[in-house]
């Protein structure tokens, strides 16, 4: 069974992160935070071969490197050259730990008219994803922040793209809140899916959003059901926790509670292995 976390919601500490999955007898990381404020893809190279050294030694490999590139704070106006600079940064430490994948975002609008943010988030990544398919990467696509947010526009980065090196990663939860229904989403582009994030949400009128993270399952995020489809298809990628529920790393709030994220990553992926036994 591949499940795996962003296991920086365990804890920012790499040690805390290894800790979590090793409890949970997992051997996949997607990695993000590695310290407080410092993602991984931004680490020196003695930093990444210590990081490295420790996943290994406790078998723990990188399914995906959950980058920044066009995510949530790198708006469609924001310098390109960051998300280049990053992506030929990660493709050697790629090769090295020997993933295939980096997750990638679609720059989030900065008030531009429609058609412009369109034609400057496909003009950006047929670059990204060309620079990926020379170097025999894949950019996966997680239905977040920017364009590709709903449906009908992740249908159009698929039609304007077609490349092996871009593909997509499904995450349960963020349909909901983008305005989505999940499982017509999962519908429509799991042809493209590679990739899965567990997320789940239910609703509640007292929180901003009118919605609340629960343990996977407990919401709306169809989890059971796609994750049915899935071992009926024969899938045999991987399954990424995102609990969301003691912490939200790119919202920083973390807030110190350190065995309270801890514990309820290793409940979160508990209960995951107990829903997919029985999907």
């Amino acid at each position: 069974m591949n499940f795996a976390g962003f296991a920086d919601e365990a804890g920012v500490n790499i040690n805390t992160q290894i800790a979590a999955l090793t409890e949970l007898h997992w051997h996949g990381i997607e990695t993000r935070q590695v310290g407080q404020g410092l993602h991984f893809d931004d680490v020196d190279d003695a930093t990444f071969k210590s990081i490295k050294e420790k996943l290994d030694a406790a078998g723990i490999g990188i399914v995906s490197y959950g980058s920044q590139i066009a995510n949530w704070a790198r708006k469609i106006t924001a310098d390109f050259k960051l998300d280049v600079d990053e992506l030929k940064r990660i493709i050697p430490r790629m090769h090295a730990t020997g993933t295939k994948i980096a997750r990638i975002m679609s720059y989030p609008n900065d008030n531009l008219p429609e058609k412009e943010w369109r034609v400057e988030t496909i003009r950006r990544l047929k670059e990204l994803v060309r620079i990926a398919a020379d170097n025999g990467v894949v950019l996966a696509h997680e239905n977040c922040s920017g364009f590709g947010s709903t449906v009908e526009r992740t249908l159009v980065l698929l039609s304007e793209l077609q490349s092996p090196a871009f593909k997509l990663i499904f995450d349960t939860g963020n349909p909901l809140h983008h305005g989505d229904q999940v499982m017509p989403f999962y519908e429509a582009v799991k042809h493209e899916v590679i990739h899965i994030h567990i997320k789940d949400y239910t609703t509640d009128a007292s929180q901003k959003d009118g919605i609340r993270a629960t343990f996977p399952g407990e919401g709306n995020g169809c989890i059971h059901t796609i994750v049915s489809q899935l071992k009926k298809a024969g899938y045999n990628g991987w399954f990424t926790m995102e609990p969301h529920i003691a912490s939200v790393i790119h919202e920083g709030k973390t807030d110190n509670r350190a065995k309270e994220m801890y514990d309820t990553f290793v409940k979160y992926g508990r209960i995951f292995e107990a829903l997919y036994e029985k999907a």
